[in-house]
């Protein structure tokens, strides 16, 4: 990962795309899930075994009140995060576990720079630790500034899950 000076945070030698209807944009959104590492776990027969960030830059062009043209962009983040991997109740070991455990790392950056960015308004907070993980140096931009963020959780019911699904929604 490395801070273009145009770009911001990006990852080296990734494959960008433009494109022109919605169908194209199905079409690489498929082709870039098709492209994620997954792997049967325990409980989970298809687990992601990493996070997904698809982002897309986004341009209009309108005529300002003097006549010259202007151009607004904007970023859209679809993130699709790995869930949190207890190695006890997943029974990983190996590969998975290693795996599980990246994905913890990240999970944890992430939540730390979200607690610290909620508490910004008390004393004493103010560095915010976006290099703690690959995931939040893309995220950052995202996560800090003029942004607006929706979550989508999925819930297990399973009995077992019932603690990092709490958390995940807290």
């Amino acid at each position: 990962i490395v801070d273009d000076p145009i770009k911001g945070v990006t990852v080296p030698e990734i494959t960008e795309y433009e494109v022109h209807s919605p169908e194209e944009l199905l079409e690489y959104i498929l082709k870039g899930n098709r492209n994620r590492t997954m792997a049967e776990t325990s409980i989970n027969q298809f687990s992601s075994r990493s996070h997904a960030i698809m982002q897309f830059g986004l341009e209009y062009k309108r005529q300002s009140k003097k006549g010259n043209d202007e151009i607004i962009t904007s970023k859209l983040s679809l993130v699709d995060l790995a869930g949190s991997e207890r190695a006890a109740t997943s029974e990983n070991r190996g590969l998975r576990m290693l795996e599980g455990g990246n994905i913890n790392r990240s999970l944890l950056a992430l939540g730390n720079c979200i607690t610290i960015l909620s508490d910004r308004g008390k004393p004493g907070i103010s560095f915010v630790p976006y290099r703690d993980s690959k995931l939040t140096r893309l995220l950052k931009d995202s996560l800090g500034g003029n942004t607006r963020t929706v979550m989508i959780a999925c819930a297990f019911s399973y009995t077992p899950l019932t603690p990092p699904t709490k958390a995940q929604v807290q």
